[in-house]
C-alpha cells in the first residue's frame, strides 16, 4: 500500500464515536474528567480529520490535484458554515425576524438548510460547512442551541442509524473473507497498539488517576464518522477503494464488538460518586464542595 492510501487510512480510522461507550460516557458515576475527556474527543476529531480525508482523497484519486480548487472548496465550506449561521442569528434577534417560542426548534435546522444549499451550489465542502455552522451556531446562541437540542440529537440518531444501516448491508462473511489474514493482523493493530500508545503519550502529565487513563486509552470506538468516511473512499474514484473500504470496514466491525462488550465491565471499576468529588472544586484547600 502507498504511504497517501495509508495515511488515508489512518485518517478516516481516527475519529471515535462515544455511542458504542455507552456505559462508560452516559453514567453519572464515571468520573466526570474521564467522560468529559472522551466526549470532546469525539466532538472534536471528526471535523479535524475532515480535511485530511479530504485532500487524502484528492491526492490517491485518478485526476490531478489542484491545490487552488481543492483549498478553495475547503475554505469555501468553513466560510459558508461560519457566514451563514452569523447572519441568520443576528436577524433572528432583530424585531423583524424573530421567531415564536413554537418555532425555535427550527432555527438551526434552517440554518442548516440554508448552509447546505449555498455548498451546493458554490461546490464548497458540505461536511466542513455543517462543521463549522454547528460550532457557530453553538457559540453565538445557546438559546437556539439548547432550542435545537432535543430535536437535532433525534434527527441525529435516524440518519446514524440509517448511514450504519447501510455500512452493515455491505457486511457478509463473503466481504470478512476476502480479507487476508495482514488486514486482520493491522485491526488488531489498530484496536489494541495504535490507541492505547499514543495515549499513554498524550496523557503524560495529566491529573488522571491509573485507571483512568486505562479507559481512556482503550475507549476509541470506531463508529459514525469512520462509517462516513469509509463511504466516501467506496464511491470515490481511487483505485484500491475496495481493498481500502475492507480494512476500513473490519477495524469499524471489530471495534463495534469490542469497545461496546467491554464498557459494561470497565464501569464497575469507579466507584459511584467519584464523579461528583472529581468534578467538585475546591476552596481554600478544604477540599471538594
Amino acid at each position: 500500500m502507498p504511504w497517501s492510501e495509508a495515511f488515508l487510512v489512518g485518517a478516516v480510522l481516527c475519529p471515535t464515536d462515544p455511542v458504542f461507550a455507552a456505559a462508560i460516557v452516559g453514567r453519572e458515576e464515571i468520573p466526570y474528567r474521564l467522560r468529559n475527556l472522551l466526549n470532546v474527543e469525539s466532538g472534536l476529531n471528526d471535523g479535524l480529520a475532515l480535511p485530511i480525508v479530504v485532500v487524502l482523497l484528492a491526492v490517491v484519486g485518478p485526476d490531478s490535484v489542484h491545490l487552488v480548487s481543492l483549498s478553495s472548496e475547503v475554505l469555501a465550506g468553513i466560510g459558508i458554515g461560519i457566514g451563514i449561521p452569523f447572519v441568520a442569528i443576528r436577524l433572528e434577534r432583530s424585531r423583524f425576524f424573530h421567531a415564536t417560542t413554537a418555532y425555535e426548534p427550527l432555527n438551526a435546522f434552517a440554518i442548516g438548510l440554508l448552509v447546505l444549499g449555498l455548498s451546493s451550489l458554490t461546490h464548497a465542502n458540505a461536511f466542513l460547512a455543517a462543521f463549522s455552522a454547528g460550532i457557530t451556531v453553538a457559540t453565538m446562541s445557546p438559546a437556539v442551541r439548547d432550542a435545537f437540542h432535543e430535536f437535532g440529537e433525534l434527527v441525529a440518531e435516524l440518519l446514524k442509524l440509517a448511514a450504519l444501516l447501510v455500512f452493515g448491508a455491505l457486511i457478509s462473511p463473503r466481504f470478512l473473507g476476502e480479507i487476508p489474514l495482514t488486514g486482520y493482523l493491522f485491526a488488531a493493530l489498530a484496536l489494541f497498539v495504535a490507541r492505547p500508545v499514543s495515549l499513554a503519550i498524550a496523557l503524560i502529565g495529566s491529573a488522571l488517576r491509573a485507571r483512568e487513563r486505562i479507559a481512556a486509552a482503550w475507549f476509541g470506538p470506531k463508529g459514525f464518522a469512520s462509517v462516513v468516511y469509509g463511504l466516501l473512499i467506496l464511491r470515490s474514484g481511487v483505485a484500491a477503494r475496495s481493498d481500502l473500504f475492507h480494512l476500513v470496514a473490519l477495524v469499524v466491525v471489530a471495534s463495534i464488538i469490542a469497545h461496546s462488550s467491554t464498557d459494561v465491565v470497565v464501569a464497575p471499576w469507579f466507584e459511584p460518586g467519584m464523579s461528583e468529588v472529581a468534578a467538585a472544586p475546591e476552596v481554600d484547600g478544604a477540599g471538594p464542595v
